[in-house]
C-alpha cells in the first residue's frame, strides 16, 4: 500500500541523513555557494526533462530503447571543446548502430555536464601513515593526495556549474548545428577507431545510410526539411549525490508549479545513498525529473517496492528508470525476483543494465580495471533473463569516453593488463574507450534483434 505523502520542500532533505556527504570545513562558506547558486540561470529547462520523462514512457513501453553513457566522473581538466565532440561521437555511432540493427529509436542521455562527485568507500585514505579525506570528484576536492587538494571547498560547486554551462552550450551546438545530422555518419568514426574492426563494421552500416539517403534524395525527399535527419534530442543526468548543488538549482516551474532539478535533465540515485529514510531519497522524490536507481545485490524486493511507491506513486510511465548492477556473476541469482516482483505489481518502471559498477577489479600492477568479457557476460544475462520475464530490457547505461585510454581489458582493442599503463586517465573507475564502446553496441544490437517493438 502506497504511504500518504509527507510535505515536501527543496530543503526538506536536511531533516534526513545525507549519506556519502563530505565534511565541509566551512558551514558559512558554503552557505555563501549555494545562496549564489541559487541566482543562476537554470542549466536545463522543465519542458525539455518532461520531453525526456515521455521518451523514457516510450521505452518503458518496450517501443524505444535508452542509451545512458558518459564519463565515471568529469574532470576540471578535461572538459576541452574536442574532449566533448570526441564523447558524443561515441555516443552517436553506438546510436546509429543499434537503431539500424535493432530497428527501434535510441533516447540519448549522457552522463555528463555535472557528473563530478562519486561515492567513495571510506571517509579517508591512508598513504604511508598520512591520513586525508577521500577523493569524491572535482565538485568536492582534487585527486592529489595532499591536505590542500583533499579538503573539501565549496568554491568547486561554482566551478562545476560553469564547466557545465559550457559543456551544456557546446553539447547544443553539436547536436543541433549540423554536426549530428544523420549525413554526417561517416565523419563520427574516429581515426584510431576507423582501422578497428568495429570502425569497419560501423563504416558499412554508413555506407548503407548514405545510399538511403541518396535515395531519398533522388526521390525527391527534401532531407532539410526532416529535423530528424538534421539534429538529435540529447539529454543530460548525473548522480544526484551533493545535495547542496542539487537543492541550490531546484526551480519551480512557471508553467505546471511542479519542482525541478535543473541541474540535468535526469538524476539518479547511487547503490549507497538508496536509503529509504535518507536525505538523497526525500529530495528527489519531490522533483518532478525523471529519476534512474541503481539497484544491487543488496536490495530486497520489499525495499525496492517502497522505494518506488516513495519514487513514484502515482506510477507515471518514464518517472523511474531501475539500473541494474549486479556483476556478471550475480545477476541471474538476484535480479528475476526484483524483475518479477515489479512486473507482478504493474509498476511502470523501465530496466536498464549497468554492467560495469559490479564487474570492477585491480589488477597486478593495482590498477583498477574490469574485463570487457564480464561487461558482456552481465549484458547478455540481462537480456536473456528479461526476455525470459516477458519484460522489455530498456537500456545500456555504461561508463565511456571518447578518447583511446588503456583502462578496460580486452573487447575491440584486445587489451591486456601490460597495455593498462599506456594511457589510463580515469580520476575515478575505468572506462571503455571508444572501440570497446562500438563493440559493445554491436552486441547489443545482436541481443535486441531477438526482440521485436511492442
Amino acid at each position: 500500500m502506497v504511504e500518504a505523502k509527507k510535505p515536501w520542500t527543496s530543503n526538506s532533505w536536511r531533516g534526513h541523513t545525507a549519506a556519502q556527504s563530505p565534511i565541509w570545513p566551512d558551514e558559512a562558506h558554503l552557505t555563501r555557494v549555494e545562496a549564489e547558486l541559487a541566482k543562476k540561470p537554470p542549466l536545463v529547462f522543465a519542458g525539455e526533462a518532461r520531453r525526456l520523462q515521455e521518451h523514457l514512457g516510450q521505452v518503458a513501453a518496450g517501443k524505444a530503447f535508452l542509451l545512458q553513457a558518459g564519463d565515471c566522473a568529469e574532470s576540471f581538466h578535461e572538459g576541452s571543446a574536442d574532449a566533448i565532440r570526441d564523447k558524443l561521437k561515441v555516443i552517436l555511432q553506438m546510436a546509429v548502430a543499434l537503431t539500424y540493427a535493432a530497428g527501434v529509436p535510441v533516447v540519448k542521455v549522457g552522463r555528463i555536464a555535472g557528473q563530478f562527485a562519486k561515492p567513495r568507500s571510506e571517509n579517508f585514505e591512508t598513504i604511508n601513515g598520512v591520513e586525508l579525506p577521500a577523493f569524491r570528484g572535482h565538485i568536492v576536492n582534487g585527486e592529489e593526495f595532499t591536505k590542500e587538494a583533499r579538503t573539501p571547498n565549496p568554491e568547486r560547486l561554482l566551478a562545476a556549474y560553469n564547466q557545465s554551462t559550457a559543456t551544456l552550450n557546446l553539447l547544443r551546438a553539436f547536436t543541433t548545428g549540423g554536426f549530428a545530422a544523420l549525413s554526417r555518419v561517416h565523419a563520427w568514426n574516429q581515426e584510431f577507431v576507423e582501422n578497428s574492426l568495429e570502425g569497419k563494421r560501423y563504416s558499412i552500416i554508413a555506407d548503407e545510410i548514405e545510399r538511403s539517403l541518396k535515395f531519398m534524395k533522388a526521390c525527391g525527399i527534401d532531407m532539410l526539411d526532416d529535423p530528424a535527419l538534421q539534429g538529435v534530442d540529447f539529454y543530460t543526468s548525473h548522480e544526484a549525490l551533493i545535495l547542496p548543488y542539487e537543492q541550490a538549482l531546484t526551480r519551480q516551474d512557471s508553467l505546471t508549479g511542479d519542482w525541478y532539478d535543473c541541474s540535468a535533465h535526469m538524476l539518479w540515485i547511487g547503490y549507497r545513498t538508496a536509503q529509504l529514510d535518507g536525505a538523497h531519497v526525500e529530495f528527489l522524490r519531490g522533483v518532478s525529473n525523471p529519476l534512474g536507481l541503481k539497484v544491487g545485490t543488496s536490495m530486497s524486493v520489499d525495499e525496492l517496492r517502497r522505494l518506488a511507491d516513495v519514487l513514484n506513486p502515482e506510477n507515471t510511465p518514464g518517472r523511474l528508470t531501475l539500473i541494474s548492477r549486479m556483476g556478471h556473476e550475480n545477476i541471474a541469482k538476484k535480479l528475476p525476483e526484483l524483475v518479477n516482483a515489479m512486473r507482478s505489481d504493474g509498476r511502470n518502471v523501465l530496466w536498464t543494465c549497468d554492467p560495469m559498477h559490479g564487474n570492477t577489479f585491480k589488477a597486478s600492477g593495482g590498477q583498477k580495471t574490469r574485463h570487457f568479457d564480464d561487461i558482456l557476460s552481465e549484458t547478455s544475462q540481462f537480456f536473456s533473463l528479461l526476455q525470459s520475464l516477458d519484460t522489455w530490457p530498456g537500456g545500456l547505461h555504461i561508463e565511456l569516453t571518447g578518447d583511446n585510454v588503456t583502462e578496460c581489458l580486452g573487447g575491440g582493442s584486445r587489451l591486456e593488463e601490460q597495455h593498462l599503463d599506456d594511457n589510463y586517465t580515469s580520476i575515478c573507475d575505468p572506462r571503455l574507450n571508444a572501440t570497446q564502446s562500438l563493440d559493445m553496441a554491436f552486441h547489443v544490437a545482436e541481443f535486441l534483434q531477438g526482440y521485436s517493438a511492442r
